[in-house]
């Protein structure tokens, strides 16, 4: 009836007053009838910071917070901690009250149950905070605490990102060491450490962290790992070490591209002889029935090999390797010990 009423007799303000009032009371009816209606609760925040006072939305933002989630698993409190973070923000930037954005923050880091899981936005978006306030001591802080409670990959990497942008790499050598005392199977964080080492210019130390990543027993991309230590020796263009390389990795696996990579490698700086042999050895280690497909990748670039850097007698004799499709017969097996004739196969 006021809608009525305001829409016949009231102007424009007083027809807004209305229509908010009424989603107002929408909303608050869904989270009366369900407090844990996270969804409730965004619609009515939203409808508040568009139109509404600073205490009010303070109040209800305190309210919404003080719904924690029944279920103590990740995938559950998702939707809840956004409530959080978007507290944070309207602290910060709607109301401008740096010490209430911090008690924010400092609030929602006691409510999280990290030694089951936490949130790594949360303690990323804190210490950002801090360093938009010049306070680098605070962030630092943040970032070291988050890592000594739950050192999750993505605190690492947010932490190892600000000390770089500091230029302060003596840290970021200390939270690599640590990152990797954490986990040593990471082979992304292995080329990480030793690519900063690369761009400081410091090529022992650089090499010394691919000696020991690739001393590691277990690895959770060493294809990756190897590649990259092989392409750092590549670039330093110390080919005797590179060769030593090829050889040690060839020793844990026989795989055909790292055969091809080899003979291509030696083939790139025009040792010929080198490269020739290489596939001849190649050639040699997969002659078995089981590795009749990587044999034929392997005659196929060496094929390729022989076309730019190889004679006529030497082509000649790599066409002589190549796989040909021959006609063979065999007897029809039948069951009951019949005579099932014969069958011509490639």
């Amino acid at each position: 009836s006021y809608s009525i009423f305001e829409k016949k007799f009231g102007d424009r303000r007083g027809i807004e007053d209305v229509i908010i009032n009424k989603r107002r009371f929408k909303y608050e009816t869904e989270i009366k009838q369900n407090p844990l209606n996270y969804d409730a609760w965004f619609d009515l925040l939203r409808l508040l910071e568009a139109d509404g006072s600073l205490d009010d939305v303070r109040d209800t933002y305190e309210r919404a917070i003080a719904n924690i989630p029944l279920v103590a698993s990740k995938k559950g409190w998702r939707r809840y901690i956004y409530l959080w973070i978007n507290y944070a923000l309207f602290e910060e930037l709607e109301a401008e009250d740096v010490d209430k954005t911090r008690e924010v923050y400092k609030a929602c880091l006691e409510v999280v149950p990290h030694k089951k899981f936490t949130f790594g936005k949360i303690w990323l978006m804190f210490a950002q905070f801090e360093i938009r306030q010049k306070n680098l001591d605070g962030a630092r802080k943040i970032l070291g605490t988050s890592i000594g409670k739950c050192p999750k990959p993505k605190l690492f990497k947010g932490y190892i990102d600000l000390e770089l942008q500091m230029r302060e790499f003596d840290r970021c050598r200390k939270i690599y060491e640590k990152f990797l005392e954490h986990d040593m199977s990471n082979c992304n964080t292995w080329m990480k450490f030793a690519e900063l080492e690369t761009i400081l210019g410091d090529t022992d130390r650089a090499r010394a962290i691919f000696n020991l990543a690739i001393q590691q027993p277990l690895l959770d991309m060493p294809e990756i790992l190897w590649k990259a230590y092989i392409d750092f020796e590549v670039e330093e263009e110390e080919h005797d070490r590179v060769r030593a390389l090829y050889k040690a990795l060839l020793q844990r696996t026989k795989h055909v591209k790292v055969w091809i990579s080899f003979a291509n490698y030696e083939a790139s700086i025009e040792h010929t002889k080198k490269a020739r042999e290489i596939y001849e050895e190649a050639d040699g280690s997969l002659q078995s029935d089981t590795q009749k497909e990587e044999r034929v990748l392997c005659l196929e670039a060496w094929r390729e090999f022989e076309s730019t850097h190889g004679t006529d007698k030497t082509q000649d004799e790599i066409k002589k390797k190549m796989p040909r499709r021959v006609k063979k017969r065999r007897k029809i097996d039948v069951e009951e010990g019949g005579e099932g004739g014969w069958e011509e196969y490639w």
